[in-house]
Formats: C-alpha cells, sequence, structure tokens
C-alpha cells in the first residue's frame, strides 16, 4: 500500500471568538491531583493518547497538512523520531494527567527538542522542552556547576507540566492559545487578541498579529497528533511504548562518578548520560546521596549490589579557596591528591595561582578513575579568540589563558584548543564532545573502544599511539557522540 500525501483542497475553517482571559495578577496555578486507578488498561501510550485527546476528528488547514506531507515523505526518519520519546514519553502522559491537562501535550517535546535532553537552541533555551532562563527560574529549575535541571528529562517535564498548566487555565482551556503561548509568551498573546476584539476581529490564533514562528508552531504540533492518532490512515507503523513506566531510580551514597556507574550498570556512559542528562559534569554534584535514571528492570538487581559499588566508588569534592602561601604542591599533600591531577581538573596551564582562586579538589578512593570532561576546538581557516568566544560563550581571553596564548596571537590552522567545561555535552554547532580517559589496569585499546562506542584507529591516531600500548595511568582523549 503506497503511503498517503495528504491533498491540499480543504474546508477553510471557522474563526473561532476566544470566550475570557483570565488576568495575570488575577490567576492562581492549579494544583495538581492524585492519579486514581485507571478505569481501562490501554495497550500502548498511543492508544491512551488517541482515546483521551481533546482534539478528534480534526479540520486541517493547509500549513498543517504540509508538515503532514513532510512527514510521510521520510517514514524511517518519522520512526526514529518517535523512538527518542520512548523513556520519557510515559513520564510526560502521567505529569499531564495529574493535572487533568489533554494527553496529546505529551507529544509537544517532539516539536520542541525531538524528545532529546541535550537538545540547546541557538537563543540559549535547553532540554526536552527547551526552556529559557527566564522561565526555568520562574518554575525553580536550578542551574549549578554540577546540575543543569533543563536538561533533566524528568525534573524539566514536571516543570514544563506546571507551566502548561497555567497557560491552558489561563487561556480558557483552548489549546491553540495554550501551544500559541508556550511558543511566543503568554503576555504577547494576550496583547494580540485583546487588541483584535476591539477592532471587531477574529480572535482565532491565526488572524493574531504573532512571530512567524508561533503562527507555525500550531500546525506542527497538530500535524503530529494528526499522524498518532490516525497511524493506521497513514500506513504508520508506531514503535511499542507500554502504558507502564520504562524507568526506574537507584540511591546511591554520597558523589559518584558517571562512568564508574556505567561499568555498574554494565550500561554504556552515552545511555547513562542521556537517561541523567541535568548531571553536567562527569560526576552527580556533591552530597548525602546520588540518584540515577536507569532502565526499570535493572532497578532490583542493582540495589541488591550497590552497597558494595558505593564503597569502592565513591567520591568527594570541595572547594579551596587560594590564600597568601598556598601552593600546588601544599595543596596536593594537604588533600591526598596529585598536583597533576589538580592541575587537569581545573584546566590550569602553569603553576600559578591567583588570590582567592578557587579551585576544585577530587577525593577519591580510587585514583584510575578520574573522568576528566574536556571540550576542544580545532583551528579552522577564519578562527579568531574573538569568534570562539562568540560561539562558545567564553571571553577570548579565558581561551587564550587557558590555551598558554596572548590575545592578540594569531591561531594556527590545525592545533586543537582547549574551551573547557562548560558546554562539555553539546554546542549548538557540535554534536561531539572530547573527554579524558584514565586507563585502568586490565584496559587494552580494544575494550575502551567498545566501551564508548568508536573506532580503534580513531583513539590512535587522536593520541599518537606507537604499537598499539598503552599503559595503566595514561590519560588518552576520547570523542564520542553527544547524541
Amino acid at each position: 500500500m503506497e503511503r498517503l500525501l495528504l491533498i491540499v483542497a480543504i474546508a477553510t475553517l471557522t474563526s473561532c471568538q476566544f470566550a475570557s482571559i483570565i488576568p495575570a495578577d488575577k490567576y492562581t496555578e492549579p494544583e495538581p491531583t492524585e492519579l486514581t486507578q485507571e478505569e481501562k488498561p490501554y495497550s500502548d501510550v498511543w492508544e491512551r493518547i488517541a482515546e483521551k485527546s481533546s482534539i478528534q476528528n480534526q479540520q486541517l488547514d493547509a500549513v498543517t497538512i504540509k508538515y503532514i506531507n513532510n512527514y510521510l515523505e521520510n517514514p524511517a526518519q518519522l520512526n526514529k523520531l518517535l523512538l527518542k520519546g520512548q523513556y520519557f514519553i510515559y513520564f510526560v502522559l502521567e505529569e499531564l494527567e495529574r493535572y487533568n491537562l489533554p494527553p496529546e501535550l505529551a507529544l509537544l517535546p517532539y516539536i520542541e527538542s525531538n524528545y532529546d535532553p541535550f537538545a540547546i537552541s541557538s537563543s540559549g533555551a535547553m532540554g526536552l522542552w527547551q526552556f529559557m532562563p527566564a522561565t526555568a527560574r520562574i518554575y525553580g529549575l536550578q542551574d549549578t556547576w554540577w546540575f543543569e535541571q533543563r536538561h533533566d528529562p524528568l525534573i524539566s517535564t514536571k516543570a514544563a507540566v506546571r507551566y502548561l498548566a497555567y497557560l491552558h487555565n489561563r487561556f480558557n482551556k483552548d489549546i491553540t492559545y495554550t501551544l500559541s503561548a508556550y511558543n511566543g509568551g503568554p503576555t504577547l498573546l494576550e496583547k494580540q487578541i485583546k487588541l483584535n476584539r476591539r477592532m471587531g476581529k477574529s480572535t482565532d490564533y491565526r488572524d493574531l498579529k504573532l512571530p512567524k514562528q508561533t503562527k507555525e508552531y500550531v500546525p506542527k504540533f497538530k500535524a503530529i497528533v494528526e499522524l498518532i492518532l490516525n497511524s493506521e490512515k497513514y500506513n504508520i507503523q508506531l514503535p511499542v511504548f507500554p502504558n507502564h513506566s520504562v524507568l526506574g531510580q537507584i540511591t546511591l551514597d554520597g558523589q559518584i562518578e558517571i562512568f564508574a556507574f556505567s561499568e555498574f550498570a554494565e550500561l554504556k556512559p552515552e545511555f547513562i548520560y542521556k537517561l541523567n542528562a541535568g548531571y553536567t559534569k562527569w560526576a552527580s554534584p556533591p552530597g548525602k546521596e546520588t540518584i540515577f535514571n536507569v532502565p526499570i528492570g535493572l532497578v532490583e538487581p542493582l540495589n541488591l549490589r550497590k552497597s558494595e559499588f558505593t564503597q569502592a566508588n565513591q567520591i568527594n569534592w570541595v572547594t579551596h579557596k587560594i590564600s597568601k602561601g598556598d601552593s600546588l604542591w601544599k595543596i596536593a599533600a594537604k588533600y591526598d591528591t596529585e598536583v597533576s591531577v589538580l592541575k587537569k581538573v581545573n584546566y590550569l596551564q602553569s603553576n600559578v595561582l591567583g588570590l582567592n582562586q578557587e579551585l576544585l579538589i577530587p577525593l577519591s578512593n580510587s585514583h584510575n578513575q578520574t573522568f576528566i570532561p574536556y571540550q576542544a576546538h580545532i583551528v579552522s581557516e577564519g578562527d579568531t579568540l574573538w569568534s570562539l568566544g562568540r560561539k562558545y560563550a567564553l571571553a577570548p581571553g579565558d581561551i587564550a589563558k587557558s590555551n598558554g596564548l596572548k590575545v592578540g596571537s594569531p591561531l594556527r590552522i590545525g592545533k586543537e584548543l582547549n574551551i573547557g567545561n562548560k558546554n562539555i555535552y553539546r554546542t549548538i554547532n557540535s554534536k561531539k564532545r572530547t573527554i579524558l580517559y584514565s586507563v585502568k589496569q586490565g584496559d587494552s585499546l580494544y575494550r575502551i573502544a567498545d566501551i564508548f562506542n568508536i573506532q580503534i584507529e580513531d583513539i590512535i591516531q587522536l593520541n599518537s599511539i606507537i604499537d598499539n600500548e598503552i599503559k595503566p595511568g595514561q590519560v588518552l582523549k576520547i570523542i564520542i557522540r553527544a547524541f
């Protein structure tokens, strides 16, 4: 059966007149409700969305049909897109139900971020829900040196659903307004609605003076809703997502290295990072405990072995403020570590310390498991310290200092620059990151390549390895995918 492509020959939708807007200063945020046992056991999340959707038998305008056809022209790409929601969409549905919101809003991250928790837009929006910094602060999403909650798929979902509940109730439960406000902001939307009403014009979202991106946002959403709700009509085979949680959590004592935990759980580091994208460094934040999201089937077996793991792998980190008389050797002796480790962790190019400068000090039971993030940039034609500063949101002087350069020095094409650790997972223009891996006893090039899902030849070339020989304690540069 040939895949169906829609023809743009449709009836024009009737313009709706908006009934009321609750003023922002008189609006109170809705409270979540406790979930009750479902009356019907849905076979999968798609059936749950379809049967509870507030959009049934929707009329399709020309712009929506255009986006539907774009999806249908590449069914393999559509299937790949849908699969990205596998571990998170059920959790989103549960949160939406707690606030009595339309379940089809669980499809919104597909057009916001491709359901990618590492997504970053050119304007600085982050995560599944593309939170901007100002909105993130309003909803309590924290951004620390160790943790960026906009990237965390579960924490950011709770905040996003609260925000959607606010918009949905403020705009009289009109889903087109809810979506428009989410994309363009509620203040702008309210202003344009009131303006059209005063002028006696239609207040349908398409007739409002809104940015082009916002006007196309609703059709994009309606297109993917149409394909999900009517998948058989379009000959789409939806991936199997059960209507129950596929993610569980394990709680470990203290601070834990991501790589050490990935070995313990026998999961790829990249997969651990994806499920726990809020952890922005090589370890969880310092504290009394660490929570990891893992596939639910692993929770019980990992809990049975976690005490032994934490005793062998627990780490702690402290900060040390430089005072008069301090030196790297004195600090290393005080914290029972090595000068070389302090320099790597803090990206120091010399032994000179500044008064009141703060150093990060790793305190670990295992000196061979130092997993240090490091972002590199290979200089190409036209690069300058100023252009790199704009690209990576760093001061040109900081880049120069990190690489032993003078601010006015020309850059040599092909030279690798240490950019630091501000954006180690994903920059706007790059989907790779470079880490430093400390070789442990028993490691081989084959094992390291298998761990990070890369080619042995790439490790050899990047590190100028001779005769395939590596030794414990040797630090290797590894370039891995950032999803």
